[in-house]
């Protein structure tokens, strides 16, 4: 079980994981790379030459260090977590320290897109989320498929909100629900008038209760 996982409510689900682009990682290890390639140059021109002994340390704590830093970066690239729950958005980020924040779906007001030309090419980008506080945002840099991230958020906090009817069920229309109290406003005088004309005997008791009886089974 993931460390997201373990953050769920009871009755909450995932619905959409994802992670930083792969490019991500290698824009975080561009130091890293250097002192690889530094050490490489060293250990060249130390075997060029023939040199021996101490010397040859130098080289092989550099390539040591940037390996170890590189590996570090890929091991927290994969650790982070970026998860779409029927509830919120959680980002999950650290290798052994966790850190995480979320969103929640309900409060989410608002989510601004930003894209390049490369990144539209490579499917990623940087995702901003507004919630009701409009001074909370929270961001997600070079996130991949950060479209279809975006459509299963908005897709879910929609679910949420529709989710208190029910699933499937229609949302009350507005019209039917207004004729309907105005049909329940106008049966007491129509009735009230029904009455009169009973006991005018331009209507029988008969036809009354008829006629009274339709007017009930429209409420």
């Amino acid at each position: 079980m993931s460390y997201a996982e373990s953050l769920l409510a009871r009755d909450e689900q995932i619905l959409y994981r994802a992670r930083q682009h792969w490019l991500a990682p290698v824009s975080d290890s561009l130091k890293p790379i250097v002192l690889v390639l530094v050490g490489l140059l060293l250990l060249f021109v130390e075997l060029h030459f023939g040199w021996t002994g101490a010397l040859l340390a130098v080289p092989a704590v550099v390539l040591l260090v940037g390996v170890i830093w590189i590996v570090i970066v890929v091991l927290s690239w994969r650790a982070e977590e970026y998860v779409i729950t029927t509830r919120r958005v959680l980002k999950v980020e650290g290798l052994l320290d966790k850190k995480s924040g979320d969103s929640s779906l309900d409060k989410i007001n608002d989510a601004v897109l930003k894209q390049g030309l490369l990144a539209r090419m490579l499917r990623y980008g940087d995702l901003e989320v507004l919630t009701a506080n409009e001074d909370a945002i929270d961001r997600y840099e070079m996130l991949a498929h950060v479209v279809d991230f975006k459509k299963a958020m908005l897709n879910a906090k929609n679910q949420l909100e529709d989710g208190y009817r029910g699933p499937g069920a229609p949302a009350p229309a507005p019209v039917a629900a207004a004729a309907r109290a105005s049909i329940s406003d106008d049966v007491p005088a129509t009735l009230a008038k029904l009455a009169d004309l009973r006991d005018k005997g331009a209507i029988t008791p008969a036809e009354y209760e008829q006629k009274k009886a339709e007017l009930l089974g429209r409420i």
